[in-house]
């Protein structure tokens, strides 16, 4: 007799779930579309490309030898030392040159002791300068011939989200290294004022490869293009998008610079016409019947007792939604 029970209880289930999947097959959707309008701005277009890296020092060199069998008489500097390009930094005890620093840096460590001897090559040193620092950025391979060296470069580095550097391009490299079917250039950035910077941080940098002043543009999706033709789609100035007085009309142009979010145009539009934008369709659905789902679907569990109900009937639901 239980068992007969229970046959019964997933009879209804099963077709009370059915039911609610046919009605849900028939909820309405409402879809409508909002016509949206812009002006043609005018003003100042940049053009930028973005690359991220990290920074590192401009001088970074070991300092060697110069001479075979001199025994070293004195180490005058010690890892951490800061020095100036001249200073001593080794003297030998027959009296000859002392090896010197080559740049201006810090000696970050030091490879000989007194009463060794040298030989010709050998590294005694290490100097880095933290005062002049650089970024090596990644450029993908398609915006590479943009990028010129002495070309003004907006920096910002991850350890300092609020603050923004300048620099400016002084390399360019002639080969690029590729992965997953991408190739990307290292494009060297000296900084200009690496105040509070250090070798390793991560940076972001907003290479301008071009700009004009007073040039009129407009969104990037207000162009459209049909057999190699670009053109607009003007609208009455002032007329609302709803308004049965608005009229439109296509018009060609010819476009110039072009950045991710606007493009110049040349020839075709005078500031302040009117244009629309792509249509954004919007749709609403019907949920009154869905909630009277769910809440039946928490009756029938409430019946079954054993919890098995609530768990074919969230499956009965699912398969409503994908049927939609």
């Amino acid at each position: 007799m239980k068992k007969w029970i229970w046959i019964i209880i997933s009879v209804l289930v099963i077709g009370f779930v059915g039911f609610q999947w046919y009605n849900s097959k028939n909820i309405s959707s409402e879809v409508t579309t909002q016509v949206r309008t812009t002006t043609v701005q005018k003003g100042k277009l940049e053009v930028k490309i973005s690359g991220s890296g990290s920074i590192e020092p401009v001088t970074s060199e070991d300092i060697k030898a110069t001479e075979n069998n001199d025994e070293i008489d004195e180490v005058l500097v010690a890892a951490g030392d800061k020095v100036s390009a001249g200073d001593e930094l080794v003297t030998f005890t027959d009296d000859s040159d002392p090896i010197t620093a080559s740049v201006d840096g810090t000696i970050t460590s030091v490879e000989v002791k007194a009463g060794e001897r040298v030989t010709n090559g050998l590294v005694v040193a290490h100097v880095t300068n933290y005062e002049d620092l650089q970024t090596v950025v990644q450029v993908d391979e398609l915006d590479i011939p943009k990028v010129k060296k002495d070309q003004t470069v907006s920096l910002t580095v991850s350890a300092y989200a609020d603050e923004t550097y300048t620099g400016k391009v002084t390399d360019v490299a002639e080969e690029g290294t590729s992965a997953n079917g991408t190739s990307t250039f290292d494009v060297t950035i000296h900084i200009d004022k690496p105040t509070n910077l250090k070798v390793g941080m991560s940076t972001e940098a907003s290479i301008l490869t071009d700009s004009k002043e007073d040039a009129l543009y407009v969104p990037v999706d207000a162009v459209h293009t049909n057999n190699n033709e670009k053109y607009v789609i003007t609208t009455t100035a002032g007329a609302s998008a709803d308004s049965s007085a608005a009229t439109s009309a296509q018009k060609t142009v010819k476009t110039g610079l072009a950045t991710d979010e606007y493009v110049e145009i040349t020839e075709g539009l005078s500031e302040g016409e009117a244009i629309q934008l792509p249509e954004l369709s919007s749709g609403s659905t019907t949920s009154t019947q869905q909630g009277r789902m769910i809440q039946g679907m928490g009756g029938m569990g409430g019946m079954s007792g054993g919890g098995m109900a609530p768990s074919g009937g969230g499956q009965g639901m699912s398969s409503g939604r994908s049927g939609n």
